[in-house]
């Protein structure tokens, strides 16, 4: 039996974590958060796909491609967050559970980070955990899913 897939999508200047503003979203890069929410996922007998795009038209096809395919998605979607109104459509438009992550904490930081486009369309938001939010965002994919125990039996 195949593992459900979730879609990991990561939005603009998140290939640069790591070197980008460490004291905002700590030192651990892309890849050490796509591997945390991987292993969880693989715990929790789910498959993670992640992408990673400084273009918001790459990452609407990417949730379209998703649609009958992927069975739930967690974005961060960066600055897209804030105004990416294509990205909220085709998130409304997927058949599934949505989590919106953020490292940070946006209604801490400037104004203009606090309006969200995509929590409107997103089953949950975690925020503020910093890396620990992927693995939080994939075990609420997984308890969403009814995925809580997987076939890892290790677990």
């Amino acid at each position: 039996m195949t593992a459900p897939v979730v879609l990991l999508l990561s939005g603009p200047n998140l290939d640069l974590l790591g070197e980008r503003e460490p004291d905002v979203y700590g030192s651990a890069t892309l890849d050490d958060h796509v591997a945390a929410a991987t292993d969880e996922a693989a715990r929790r007998g789910l498959a993670v796909e992640h992408l990673q795009s400084n273009h918001e038209g790459t990452l609407v096809e990417a949730v379209h491609g998703a649609r009958g395919r992927a069975a739930a998605i967690v974005v961060n979607a960066g600055a897209f967050t804030h105004y990416a109104w294509a990205l909220h459509d085709a998130l409304a438009a997927f058949d599934g559970p949505v989590v919106e992550l953020h490292l940070s904490n946006p209604g801490r930081r400037e104004a203009w980070r606090r309006q969200s486009v995509i929590a409107p369309v997103a089953t949950g938001v975690i925020a503020g955990f910093g890396g620990d939010g992927y693995r939080l965002a994939i075990e609420a994919v997984a308890r969403l899913l009814g995925a809580e125990c997987g076939p890892d039996p290790s677990r």
